[in-house]
């Protein structure tokens, strides 16, 4: 272990780092867009009813074509792995935003209309917050998932932790396999936990529970 970290150390916290920044910057775009996405789409069932089945379509396309395709349009370019990890990280925050403002119970919705509130006050005092676990399940799930994803950003020649794992398989280097897979479980891990943190936080403790 320590002959790898001499070898390899700095190579991998600069992969690490890379990698992180994959993640952070595509999952923090997803979750702005998906939020507002799924707000939008559980104001308009009709709408809702075929774009949600096509997204889940869209999402069994594989990540290598996809990012393939990016490849011939975008070039080698780290917006070519941000647009992609981003969009497949959209996926399960939309729909767990989208499913839970819509289970919302109607009667509160109700009761907060007779009490004067607005459409808008309705939307961040009452919907908002009892969909929170739902949103916060899909916001892991998208981070834990685009680590995983981010891998494949080393297929292009743009780094992250997948260099190590590629590397590994040219050579069939298993230490290299694992020095890659180490790493990402620990982002992956640690980016979990961050949220479950954040979300317990900030969510009164009355609607905790479930995410």
């Amino acid at each position: 272990m320590t002959s790898f970290l001499d070898k390899y150390g700095d190579m991998l916290l600069k992969a690490s780092l890379v990698h992180l920044q994959y993640v952070l910057t595509s999952v923090g775009i997803a979750f702005v867009i998906a939020l507002i996405v799924g707000i939008l789409l559980s104001r308009a069932p009709n709408i809702s009813r075929a774009v949600i089945p096509l997204l889940g379509i869209f999402q069994t396309i594989p990540g290598l074509i996809f990012i393939g395709v990016l490849f011939i349009y975008l070039g080698i370019k780290p917006i070519t792995v941000l647009v992609a990890l981003t969009i497949y990280a959209i996926f399960p925050i939309l729909k767990n935003t989208y499913t839970g403002i819509i289970g919302v119970d109607p009667s509160l919705k109700e009761a907060a209309k007779g009490c004067g509130m607005s459409d808008m006050q309705i939307l961040f005092k009452v919907e908002l917050p009892m969909a929170m676990n739902p949103i916060i399940s899909g916001l892991r799930m998208a981070t834990i998932y685009t680590v995983s994803w981010a891998v494949l950003a080393a297929m292009i020649g743009l780094g992250g932790l997948g260099e190590f794992v590629y590397r590994g398989i040219e050579t069939n280097n298993q230490v290299l396999i694992i020095g890659g897979a180490i790493p990402s479980a620990i982002i992956a891990l640690g980016l979990g936990y961050l949220i479950d943190y954040v979300h317990k936080k900030i969510t009164p403790r009355g609607l905790q529970g479930g995410a």
